[in-house]
C-alpha cells in the first residue's frame, strides 16, 4: 500500500509549487496526458496550460516529457505542436516508459517527479521508480472505460489508507 501514496497531492498542476521542487533538486517532469494535464476528451492544450507549460520550461528551465497510455495520435497531436517529447501506450506502471522518460530528459531518478492523477499507474510507477510522485485531481470526469474500473479500485484504495492515517487529505 505505502507504493500507492503520492509525495504530494494537489488540486491541478497549477497549484504546484515550483520552487519547492526546484529547492529539491528537480530538473525534469514527468507528466501523465489524459485527466492529469486536460479532459481525457480535450485534443489540445488550453492556453492556460500552454503558459504553465511555458513558465515551466523557458522561465523556470525545468524538461517536461508527457508519458501516457493512450495511443500514438493522440499523444502526439496534443504534445507535437507545443514541443514536447512524449511516450505513448506506456503500459504504466510498468518501469520501462518510466526510464525511457528519464532517457529523453537526460535526468536522474532523483531529478525528476512524476505528475498525474491516477494512483494505480502515475503514482504507483513512479513510486516503484523512486521517483518524487504529484498526485492531482482529474481535470475531467468523462474517461476511458478501463481508466472507470481503476477509479472504483482507486477509491477503495484511498479509503483504506485514510482510515490507517496513511494520507493526510479527505
Amino acid at each position: 500500500m505505502k507504493r500507492l501514496i503520492p509525495d504530494l497531492f494537489v488540486e491541478s498542476v497549477y497549484n504546484i509549487d515550483l520552487d519547492q521542487l526546484q529547492a529539491r533538486g528537480i530538473k525534469g517532469i514527468i507528466t501523465d496526458l489524459d485527466n492529469t494535464l486536460v479532459r481525457w476528451d480535450e485534443p489540445d492544450a488550453t492556453p492556460r496550460l500552454i503558459e504553465w507549460l511555458d513558465h515551466v520550461r523557458d522561465t523556470r528551465g525545468l524538461k517536461v516529457c508527457i508519458v501516457s497510455n493512450n495511443q500514438d495520435h493522440r499523444v502526439e497531436r496534443f504534445a507535437k505542436p507545443l514541443n514536447i517529447p512524449w511516450i505513448a501506450k506506456a503500459r504504466k506502471p510498468i518501469n520501462a516508459p518510466f526510464h525511457k522518460g528519464l532517457q529523453v530528459l537526460g535526468t536522474t531518478r532523483e531529478e525528476t517527479v512524476v505528475i498525474g492523477d491516477q494512483l494505480f499507474t502515475d503514482v504507483l510507477g513512479g513510486n516503484r521508480m523512486g521517483m518524487y510522485t504529484i498526485l492531482v485531481v482529474p481535470v475531467g470526469e468523462k474517461e476511458f472505460i478501463g481508466t472507470k474500473v481503476l477509479r472504483m479500485m482507486e477509491r477503495i484504495a484511498l479509503r483504506i489508507l485514510r482510515r490507517r492515517g496513511l494520507i493526510p487529505w479527505d
